[in-house]
């Protein structure tokens, strides 16, 4: 079960009005092992109960997954020419089949907190438009498109969202004050944001 539907479960939930945009058709490698699974940004924004944003891994491997050395970043939906993507360091492992939670910034309303994470950073994830890419290595990405993106080989998976224009593909559907982007149980990953993540 996703994160916040564990945490919200007796909560009621509002649902947002959908973004979509055309397709790229940049791709890397899908993933066989760590991705990102689920993606919140409306931590404490109005209507939310979570008070912080959150960005949760999960390992679709056999063992567990290392992050000695590896980052959460994240970038904005419509970056220019002078963005810069924003870095969590990470540390620990990621348990075969399991999660792992990054905790980011906290907004000024909500009153429910999250569950004990595994790492914390004070990136203010947007609610609605942007990516996220999990990193081998604890340096800010440059890249600013989808295809450069796609070619750095440090980018072990990435989630665009809303209108991003850094995505796999296509990008997942736009999340809001009260719904995260989440992928399916199974962490299973076909390169194609729209595909692997839904509201939930």
């Amino acid at each position: 079960m996703p994160l916040k539907a564990a945490v919200l479960v007796a909560l009621p939930v509002g649902l947002v009005g959908s973004l979509i945009a055309l397709p790229l058709t940049a791709q890397a490698t899908p993933s066989a092992d760590a991705v990102i699974s689920e993606v919140y940004g409306g931590g404490g924004n109005s209507g939310a109960s979570l008070t912080h944003d959150f960005i949760e891994l999960g390992n679709s491997g056999t063992g567990p997954f290392d992050l000695s050395g590896w980052s959460v970043q994240y970038l904005s939906g419509s970056p220019s020419s002078s963005t810069k993507w924003q870095v969590t360091p990470l540390t620990g492992n990621i348990p075969a089949g399991g999660t792992y939670l990054v905790q980011e910034a906290k907004g000024s309303g909500g009153d429910t907190a999250l569950p004990t994470p595994d790492a914390t950073g004070t990136i203010a994830v947007s609610a609605t438009s942007g990516t996220v890419a999990l990193v081998h290595s604890t340096t800010a990405l440059t890249c600013l498109t989808a295809e450069d993106c796609a070619a750095d080989g440090t980018i072990e998976d990435l989630a665009g969202f809303g209108t991003a224009v850094v995505r796999e593909s296509a990008p997942a559907t736009g999340a809001g004050n009260t719904t995260p982007v989440s992928r399916d149980a199974g962490f299973h990953d076909t390169d194609n944001n729209a595909a692997d993540f839904s509201r939930t």
